[in-house]
């Protein structure tokens, strides 16, 4: 049922236990000992590109842990967006429903990094923004098949929303991740979220509440709960993070072990990616549970430089995690 043009169905036969519906970025990194000040040129001491983009992020760690998984997105017909779909064939992501246009380039995030592994992105979502409601209803039987279901607002709030929609509507598991934020969000997506996963900044916006500590971010969660969320996690980085559920309507923090980050990019993806392997194949753990793994998970990933290149493999990580 592959679209036309179609790069691949080459797990088109496994269902997917984990869909993500989102974005994939070409991201543009340059490493420099601090970030620039308006008007100044500074030199950076190394540059690469990378595979990035919250939805492909997302995909690949729980991919990397063991997930069966397929990616519903759209790239340019471009050398970006053929070499991101061989990126995601070698992660063993189905493409089945990765889609390629001329009408756009592939999605850009330009990152600057510096030494503390703090960055500054600016993204050009392209043809990301052309993912459209067409396009999820021929992965419509994958996306109805699977067990957790991830979107982000990367792609438009209103594929977002349908995808959505699709999955709760079928017993699909939804994970929303809303980043970027945006302070008017649609109050379906809280309905529709199974899970609800933010970090402090995106909570922040959401609330117009503040969010500097755990107790915080507690706040903030039982804000978004009110909302129609079934479960409310805030991320905090170094921090860990803050659980709040319907059954559990008392914000806990669940804190992280401490680490020496390298590059801090995309380490949000790296735990939501996890969580949805979790939910998907460990379903008996508690959320708590759940979550400390995570945490451990995406505080692997900031001790190494790049986005997906510094997500770890099933292999190289502790047998007490699976």
């Amino acid at each position: 049922m592959a679209a036309a043009g179609d790069p691949g169905q080459q797990r088109a036969e496994e269902v997917a236990a984990v869909v993500v519906v989102g974005s994939c970025m070409t991201d543009l990194v340059s490493l420099t000992s601090r970030l620039p000040k308006t008007g100044e040129t500074i030199h950076g001491h190394k540059f690469f590109i990378g595979f990035g983009g919250k939805g492909a992020n997302q995909c690949v760690q729980a991919a990397r842990l063991g997930a069966k998984t397929s990616m519903v997105c759209k790239v340019g017909k471009d050398s970006f967006g053929s070499d991101y779909i061989e990126n995601l064939k070698q992660n063993d992501i189905s493409t089945e429903f990765t889609y390629q246009t001329q009408d756009a380039a592939t999605g850009t995030a330009s990152i600057i990094v510096n030494n503390e592994g703090q960055n500054i992105i600016i993204i050009v979502a392209g043809a990301n923004l052309l993912l459209n409601t067409e396009d999820l209803k021929k992965a419509a039987t994958t996306i109805n098949k699977a067990k957790v279901m991830i979107c982000q607002l990367e792609i438009t709030p209103e594929t977002s929303l349908e995808a959505l929609t699709m999955a709760h509507s079928n017993g699909v598991k939804t994970l929303f991740n809303p980043a970027p934020a945006i302070a008017d969000l649609d109050p379906r997506f809280y309905t529709l979220s199974d899970v609800f996963c933010c970090n402090e900044t995106e909570a922040e916006i959401l609330t117009g509440l503040a969010v500097g500590s755990p107790a915080d971010a507690g706040k903030a969660a039982l804000v978004l709960m009110e909302r129609g969320c079934h479960v409310v996690i805030v991320t905090l980085g170094a921090e860990g993070c803050v659980m709040l559920s319907q059954t559990e309507p008392v914000p806990k923090h669940i804190p992280t072990e401490k680490v020496k980050p390298v590059d801090t990019t995309g380490a949000g993806d790296s735990f939501v990616g996890a969580l949805a392997f979790y939910l998907a194949y460990y379903p008996h753990l508690s959320l708590e549970e759940m979550l400390k793994r995570s945490n451990f998970i995406a505080a692997v990933s900031v001790q190494a430089a790049g986005t997906q290149s510094s997500y770890p493999y099933k292999k190289d990580l502790p047998l007490d995690l699976f």
